[in-house]
């Protein structure tokens, strides 16, 4: 079975188009969260993806747009961005986002799917002293997370955890990096942010996941970009969401 991974599109419909066009052959759409928030197309991304994915998990501005959570935790620009999306977007998208699953979900394939962390879906795994615990207690031996919006992972053998770095040569053009799944090892392993990359490379991330041949192939793609911003700014939504997308950070 070969899976195609994405996650946190956020509202970047040209991404999530440029990702979907140059996806390798898959048989499945597993999506591990934040569909809407920073991007000025909430919901074109929402009906997109709907009638695509045989998977899915909520995101904490899926919970936030949707009137689950409050902006609390959030830091200024993100509120910003979710008080326009809650204002604009429709309410049958709303309630689309309201039904997505809590993670870690875990599909007859095997491989768990969370947003954060398989503890915490809110987490952030961002180094390898925050992927310890997971790596130990995830309740499967490949988990699938998202949020942190950087492509790579962790792994965890003979109790030594250590990262993984997909590595490009390009920054203009598409590319991929290939990972073999050894047995008894175990892995959190990250598409990437499709639609705000913040690895400081700005193409469109994502990955497919290949379980009959275990191996895991990251992907980058460009997208067009000038026209994201340009509806961002049109949108009236705040200019440094526009400027970061095309460093990537």
């Amino acid at each position: 079975m070969r899976i195609l991974l994405i996650s946190d599109v956020h509202a970047n419909l040209e991404a999530l188009q440029a990702v979907l066009d140059a996806a390798p052959v898959h048989d499945a759409v597993w999506n591990l969260g934040d569909f809407v928030s920073y991007g000025a197309s909430p919901n074109e991304v929402v009906e997109q993806l709907v009638p695509l994915q045989k998977v899915a998990v909520r995101g904490n501005h899926d919970k936030a747009a949707s009137g689950i959570t409050d902006l609390t935790d959030f830091n200024p620009l993100a509120v910003s961005a979710l008080e326009w999306t809650r204002t604009h977007l429709s309410a049958a998208n709303g309630q689309v986002l309201r039904q997505l699953a809590q993670g870690p979900l875990l599909p007859v394939e095997g491989p768990a799917c969370v947003h954060g962390s398989p503890l915490d879906e809110d987490a952030y795994i961002q180094s390898r002293r925050d992927a310890w615990r997971p790596l130990m207690e995830s309740p499967a031996r490949i988990t699938l997370f998202g949020h942190t919006h950087l492509q790579g992972g962790y792994m965890l053998e003979d109790q030594q955890c250590s990262a993984l770095n997909p590595i490009y040569k390009q920054g203009d053009r598409p590319e991929s990096f290939m990972l073999k799944l050894e047995p008894e090892v175990r892995y959190l392993l990250n598409p990437g942010s499709v639609g705000q990359p913040r690895d400081s490379d700005w193409r469109a991330a994502f990955a497919l996941l290949d379980l009959d041949a275990m191996q895991l192939e990251w992907h980058r793609v460009p997208y067009d970009l000038a026209e994201t911003q340009a509806k961002i700014r049109k949108a009236g939504l705040p200019e440094r969401l526009a400027i970061r997308l095309a460093s990537g950070r």
